[in-house]
C-alpha cells in the first residue's frame, strides 16, 4: 500500500470516527460540527465529526440571515492557497472510494479528449448554480433555501448519510421516496463510472474540486519541471490518469497532485515543492 493511500485512509477514519453514531443511528451533533473538513464528507454521516464545507457555504448563503459565509470561503481558500487540488488527490474520502472502485480488475475505458476537456466545464457550472446562485436566490418565504447540490446531486450524502441513517432508523425507511430513489441512482451511476474512469466525480461532477482547482497554479505546493533535464519522452503524461498534459500545463486545474506523474519520470524532472 502506498503512501498516498495509507493517508487517504487515515483521513477518511479521523473525518468518521464517531463510532457510536453509526451504532445508534443518530447523527454527531457536537461542536466539532462547527468546524469545516477540507474533503467532500457528508455532515448526515453517523460517523461525521466534522462539516461538509460544500454542506456548509450552501446553508449559510441559503438563510434570511447572510448571503455569504466568510468563514467556509476563508477556510477552503487557506487548505487552497496552501496545496490547492491537494486536498482532491490525499485527504477527500470520497477521493479514496474512487481510487479504490478503480482498481477493481474490469477493462477501463479511455475518455476521449475533446469530450473529457468539454464535460470538466459541468462542475463550474453545478458550484455556481447549484452551491451559490439557488441557494442566494431561490429561497422560500422565510428567505431559506434547501442545500441544492447536497439533496439534488452529492452521490457523498446517499452512501455515507442516507444509506446508513435509513438501515438503522425505522421510521425513516417508511419515509423514503422519489428523492431518495434519485440520489441512489445517482450514487450507482458513479460507482460504476468510477469502475471504468479513473474519478469521474471529481472531474465533471465535485463543486469542492472545481473550487479547489482555481488555486492550482497559485499554490504554496506545485509541481516543477526540470526542463534542461526533460527529455520528453512522456512517460509522465502517459502515466497521469488525470488526461493531464503535464509539460504544457504542469500545475493544471485538473491535477490532483497524485504523484503518480513524478515517480514515472526516468531522469526525475518532475518535482513537487512547497514554496513559502
Amino acid at each position: 500500500m502506498d503512501k498516498r493511500t495509507i493517508t487517504q485512509i487515515i483521513t477518511t477514519v479521523i473525518t468518521n470516527i464517531n463510532l457510536n453514531g453509526f451504532l445508534s443511528g443518530n447523527i454527531y451533533k457536537g461542536s466539532t460540527k462547527k468546524l469545516c473538513v477540507p474533503g467532500l464528507n457528508c455532515y448526515s454521516c453517523p460517523g461525521a465529526m466534522g462539516s461538509c464545507p460544500i454542506g456548509s457555504l450552501q446553508a449559510v448563503i441559503g438563510t434570511i440571515k447572510y448571503n455569504m459565509s466568510l468563514y467556509v470561503l476563508g477556510f477552503i481558500s487557506l487548505f487552497g492557497i496552501i496545496g490547492g487540488r491537494f486536498v482532491c488527490g490525499w485527504l477527500c474520502p470520497f477521493g479514496l472510494i474512487q481510487d479504490l472502485l478503480y482498481k477493481i480488475p474490469l477493462k477501463k475505458i479511455k475518455i476521449n479528449k475533446t469530450v473529457n476537456n468539454t464535460f470538466r466545464y459541468l462542475k463550474y457550472i453545478i458550484l455556481i448554480l447549484f452551491v451559490i446562485v439557488f441557494p442566494m436566490f431561490l429561497t422560500n418565504e422565510f428567505g431559506i433555501s434547501p442545500p441544492y447540490f447536497c439533496e439534488y446531486i452529492c452521490p457523498v450524502g446517499a452512501l455515507e448519510g442516507g444509506i446508513p441513517l435509513v438501515s438503522l432508523n425505522k421510521p425513516l425507511r417508511n419515509a423514503v421516496g422519489l428523492l431518495f430513489s434519485w440520489k441512489i441512482f445517482i450514487l450507482v451511476l458513479i460507482v460504476i463510472l468510477s469502475i471504468l474512469i479513473y474519478r469521474p466525480f471529481c472531474r465533471y461532477i465535485c463543486p469542492l474540486g472545481a473550487f479547489y482547482s482555481f488555486f492550482n497554479k497559485i499554490s504554496f505546493y506545485k509541481y516543477e519541471v526540470d526542463e534542461s533535464n526533460c527529455i520528453n519522452c512522456g512517460a509522465c503524461e502517459k502515466k497521469c490518469k488525470m488526461d493531464i498534459a503535464i509539460l504544457k500545463n504542469t500545475n493544471n486545474p485538473e491535477c490532483i497532485r497524485c504523484g503518480e506523474c513524478i515517480k514515472a519520470c526516468p531522469n526525475k524532472c518532475l518535482q513537487n515543492k512547497l514554496n513559502i
